[in-house]
């Protein structure tokens, strides 16, 4: 079992720049694929990455195709997401999420609590 924590989140300018982390307790850390999501005030949760236990899988919406990227250190258990060139639609609150197979868009086990991500135009 695994508990997500989010960090990283803040206010930024579009155009700008922000990573996010996410730390899971957890001695299995590294055998959990792992998700972000966001959800938008009003809107239901969509998903923005995914990556595999081993970091050689990565998955994205088009969305953010080009301009986030997911990464992982297993010796941290850390999940980093990158978001580059933002924009006002990417505002959001932001989760990280676990689960115990493969990487999936949706079906996640276990959930952090949320950060904010706030794009100013």
């Amino acid at each position: 079992q695994v508990q997500p924590i989010e960090s990283g989140g803040g206010l930024v300018q579009a155009g700008g720049s922000l990573r996010l982390s996410c730390a899971a307790s957890g001695r299995t850390f590294s055998s959990y694929s792992m998700g972000w999501f966001r959800q938008a005030s009003g809107k239901e949760r969509e998903f923005v990455a995914s990556i595999s236990w081993s970091g050689a899988r990565t998955y994205y919406a088009d969305s953010v195709k080009g301009r986030f990227t997911i990464s992982r250190d297993n010796a941290k258990n850390t999940v980093y997401l990158q978001m580059n060139s933002l924009k006002p639609e990417d505002t959001a609150v932001y989760y990280c999420a676990a689960r115990n197979g493969l990487p999936s868009t949706s079906k996640y086990d276990f959930w952090g609590q949320g950060t904010q991500v706030t794009v100013s135009s």
